[in-house]
């Protein structure tokens, strides 16, 4: 039993490599009716104009105007081994007991996603050339380039609806809670 395991998980892993590349592959156990989270996320992946931060990079191509659209994968593939282990467990989970007949869709993630998997395309902090706001931009400031304890899915909530567009759909009660951590004057306001 151990043996078969150990010779079947490399071509496991080679097989849902393949597979997931296909956003309706993975949609095919989430997209019922009876499960909402994975059906609605696609909806706002889809919608134009975009609903969220995930409908912006639904509309992106990757390598420019002429490449492919950015799938689920891209961004929830995970980037490094460790990354890509972690979500080779969780869909091995997740397989294991849709066959079985068990499966309950998550209220949300419960893996969120790491900073190198946003960093995988967004190196570079530097916004000098994006449209300034009232204040200086959040990255634009060093010392918010260093290690806070604060990850980019606590401020960029890519899937959830709402905010305000022309800032990326930062949602400002979120960010200040954020920013509460470090900045005392924003308690008051995140309360």
């Amino acid at each position: 039993m151990c043996l078969a395991a150990v010779l079947t998980a490399p071509l496991g892993w080679v097989v849902t490599d393949r597979l997931e590349r296909d956003d309706d592959f993975c949609n095919a156990c989430h997209l019922t009716p009876e499960l909402p989270l994975h059906r609605d996320v696609r909806l706002d992946f889809d919608r134009t104009p975009a609903v969220s931060l995930a409908g912006i990079h639904g509309a992106a191509r990757i390598d420019g105007e002429g490449g492919r659209p950015l799938r689920c994968i891209d961004c929830h593939g995970g980037t490094s081994f460790p990354g890509r282990a972690r979500v080779k467990v969780l869909a091995g989970l997740d397989a294991f007991w849709y066959l079985t007949g068990h499966f309950e869709e998550p209220a949300g993630m419960a893996w969120p996603l790491w900073d190198e998997d946003c960093l995988a395309c967004h190196a570079s902090f530097d916004e000098s050339e994006a449209e300034a706001w009232e204040s200086p931009r959040f990255h634009q400031l060093p010392v918010h380039n260093a290690e806070l304890g604060v990850d980019c899915v606590q401020c960029h909530l890519v899937h959830e609806t709402g905010g305000q567009p022309e800032h990326y759909f930062l949602q400002a009660d979120r960010v200040r809670v954020r920013c509460a951590q470090c900045h005392s004057e924003f308690e008051e306001e995140s309360r």
